[in-house]
This record gives structure tokens, C-alpha cells and sequence, in this order.
């Protein structure tokens, strides 16, 4: 039997006219036999601070700041993995290319999924039920993808309250964004745990990182 992966998708700033000068589609993948093991142990955390909420980056707060913490040592802690396309948005022009913006929405969900395919396993990929890929879009989307790779099982819609790994990718999918976006930044406990994330990954977050960066791996697509 083949080795099977799950990732979980989620976006932010993807709507067009947000006045945000970047979107970012993010996802975070996990071997299938150990989603349990993650999930179970996301869990206890989220028991241990008296946290019963979802899991989002909107929510963050200075009082709940030890909790994210904590989360994101087990992220970097773990051989969960996130990968994210960053998009400058002065650089989507639907009308010369000839296609709307779904049509591109989906496309860049295909530059995040095609990276570092193995064709020796298999992969489900779950995308929140918010994002405005239609199901026929989605099913388009694994059509397009098993053209060339032929190892996806399943790309499908989920509501984030189904899986803590999908939350998992909104905290830091926001994170990055949030890092990109806003220039007067007000919050600290979003900015302790930005820079959190760059003293973990030892990367800068405005920019790609190495083509075989596994862990935390960031692309700013270049659309010129």
C-alpha cells in the first residue's frame, strides 16, 4: 500500500478588492497515520489553556498568546509540514490573460499543490469550505492535477471546525500575511509569534525560500 499524505488548505487576503497588496493560499501536510496522533495532541494542548474555540489567526490575543505559543513549537516540533504561495495582487491582471479571478484562484491552488510530488504515494487534499472554489472547481482541480501527477485520492471542501490541522494552516497562513500586509502592526502577541515563526524556521518571511525548503516552505510567484 502506498504511503498517503493529507493537506490541509486555507487562504488569506484572497478576495480581490481587500486593499491587501498580497493573498496567500497555505496549506499544511501531514503523513495520513499520524493526523490522528496530531490531532489528539493539538487537542490536549488546547486543553491545557482552557482553549475551546477554533483555532484562527483573527483570534489571536495578548491573553491567549502562551497558548499559540505553545502550538507553534509543536508545529516546529513535529514533521507537520506548511507550504504557502504568496501573490503580489498588483500583478493579477484577469482581463489580459483572459480568465476571471476564480479561474486564477484555482490555478495558484495548483502551484501549491504540485510542489515536490512523489509518485510513489498518494495525497487528500481538503480545502476549507469558505474559499470560493465551487465543487465543480475543486473536482476540475484534482482533474487538472492527476493529469500530470495521478497521485491524488481526494480534493475535496471541509468546514474548518472539522479538522485542527486545517486551523493549524489558518493561524500560520495568517501569520505570514499579517506579517505582509500590514505596516503598522498593533498587536504583540501576533508580532511575538511572527517572529517566533522566524527564529524557528530560520527564514525571512517576505521572500521564497530555498526550492527544497521542506518544513516551511514560502513562493512568491512571480506573475509578470
Amino acid at each position: 500500500m502506498k504511503k498517503t499524505f493529507n493537506i490541509y488548505c486555507d487562504e488569506s487576503c484572497h478576495i480581490q478588492n481587500d486593499h491587501k497588496n498580497y493573498m496567500l493560499l497555505g496549506s499544511i501536510s501531514s503523513a495520513y497515520n499520524q493526523v490522528k496522533r496530531h490531532t489528539e495532541r493539538i487537542k490536549l494542548i488546547k486543553q491545557k489553556h482552557n482553549f475551546y474555540a477554533e483555532i484562527k489567526w483573527s483570534k489571536v490575543s495578548n491573553s491567549k498568546y502562551e497558548f499559540y505559543k505553545e502550538l507553534l513549537d509543536y508545529f516546529f516540533d513535529t514533521d507537520i509540514r506548511y507550504r504557502a504561495v504568496v501573490v503580489k495582487k498588483q500583478q493579477i491582471r484577469s482581463d489580459i490573460s483572459g480568465q476571471n479571478y476564480d479561474d486564477f484562484y484555482y490555478k495558484m491552488y495548483y502551484y501549491l499543490l504540485n510542489h515536490h510530488k512523489n509518485s510513489n504515494y498518494k495525497y487528500n487534499v481538503f480545502l476549507d469550505i469558505k474559499d470560493t472554489l465551487s465543487a465543480y472547481k475543486v473536482q476540475k482541480l484534482k482533474e487538472i492535477l492527476n493529469t500530470k501527477y495521478g497521485v491524488f485520492n481526494i480534493v475535496q471542501n471541509i468546514r474548518s471546525h472539522e479538522s485542527v490541522l486545517l486551523q493549524l494552516a489558518d493561524l500560520i497562513t495568517g501569520a505570514i500575511a499579517y506579517n505582509l500586509n500590514n505596516e503598522n502592526k498593533k498587536v504583540i502577541a501576533k508580532m511575538k509569534l511572527i517572529e517566533r515563526i522566524q527564529q524557528h524556521s530560520n527564514q525571512n518571511l517576505l521572500k521564497s525560500s530555498y526550492y527544497d525548503e521542506k518544513k516551511m516552505n514560502l513562493f512568491f510567484i512571480d506573475l509578470k
